[in-house]
């Protein structure tokens, strides 16, 4: 139980929590010499989704500013890293370049988009993510149109990280240091000012909150961390094309947050995991299926939708919400009140609203 303000920016609430992530982190680090190469594949795609899911949480979940273009700044972010590689830069200082380059990116964007609220946000995001792809498109010189463009393995201080060990403990590293970030800013009177902002503009401006710089912070860190993120993934997959960069991406960036549970840091993990797992879901039942509806090119689109739709229905605090209530049952049982697992309306209502 919490008996001081101080428990709440707290980085571990108890010895018992600091343990288990702990041996999280210890589990991790062996993991690659216990699991398959399919399966340390999609663990670092987990890692790569949740740092973009993490940033997307600040932005949505904590700022309450809505994006569809964060595809644009995954993009961005893949190319920048290719190119200064492909050009003799090292790694390391592509790395960071690009994820300054996102954020400063992601400040021009911010910006404009401080007279914008709601759907209007996410059109104008929206618009910024076709505008993105259809650079890289005609900037062949520079991006190799839609032609590609191959992606060397990253070096780091001599070693060279092939797709597959290296990457994961890359991935793994700048999935941890951005987990740190963001959990700071939300301890800091940042993270406070955020959500003070997300709950209510005009009460947050009373108070003498900045909505301009917050706002536009919010967006400039969001943007950096998918900038880095996207680096990581043009590593991983060694090949970057347009397409790989659309509209869809951005919604199942948007889905990541929304079934996660928004405003849940531990939600944008569960999110990243459930976006991984379930294309091979989809694969699972396609035998299942008829031909044409199997065959459908928008079949993982329109199944990214209708999820959406179902958890914000049925369960507006996403996987989030059952993780939080499992610990309860375990924490209370046999002693759990009836009742207590009901979906409770006003607390949905309110989440939605968010």
């Amino acid at each position: 139980m919490k008996t001081s303000y101080r428990d709440d920016i707290r980085l571990f609430p108890t010895r018992g929590v600091m343990l288990a992530y702990g041996l999280l982190a210890l589990g991790a680090l062996l993991l690659p010499f216990a699991a398959g190469d399919y399966l340390l594949s999609q663990i670092t795609f987990v890692c790569i989704n949740g740092m973009v899911a993490l940033g997307l949480m600040l932005l949505i979940g904590f700022t309450g500013q809505i994006s569809l273009g964060h595809a644009a700044f995954f993009a961005i972010g893949a190319y920048t890293g290719a190119i200064l590689q492909t050009r003799g830069v090292p790694f390391i200082p592509a790395f960071l370049a690009a994820g300054l380059v996102t954020g400063a990116i992601g400040i021009l964007i911010g910006l404009p988009a401080l007279r914008m609220r709601g759907i209007y946000l996410a059109m104008a995001t929206l618009a910024f993510a076709f505008i993105v792809e259809e650079v890289i498109v005609r900037w062949g010189s520079v991006t190799r149109g839609n032609r590609g463009m191959l992606v060397p393995d990253p070096v780091v201080f001599g070693y060279k990280m092939g797709s597959g060990h290296g990457i994961y403990y890359l991935s793994l590293i700048a999935f941890a240091l951005v987990t740190l970030l963001i959990v700071n800013i939300l301890r800091s009177r940042t993270g406070r000012a955020l959500v003070a902002i997300r709950d209510s503009d005009v009460a947050a401006e009373c108070l003498g909150i900045n909505l301009a710089l917050f706002k536009t912070a919010a967006f400039a860190i969001s943007a950096a961390v998918t900038g880095l993120a996207g680096t990581l993934y043009a590593h991983k997959i060694a090949y970057i094309s347009p397409e790989q960069f659309s509209i869809t991406l951005s919604v199942e960036f948007l889905t990541m947050v929304i079934i996660g549970g928004l405003g849940s840091l531990h939600g944008a993990v569960f999110g990243s995991i459930f976006i991984v797992m379930l294309p091979q879901l989809i694969v699972m039942l396609k035998p299942l299926l008829p031909h044409k509806v199997a065959e459908l090119p928008v079949l993982d689109s329109v199944t990214f939708g209708i999820i959406i739709i179902l958890f914000v229905m049925f369960e507006p605090r996403g996987l989030n919400g059952y993780w939080v209530r499992l610990k309860a049952y375990c924490s209370l049982f046999p002693f759990y009140p009836r009742g207590m697992f009901r979906r409770g309306k006003i607390a949905s209502a309110d989440l939605v609203k968010h």
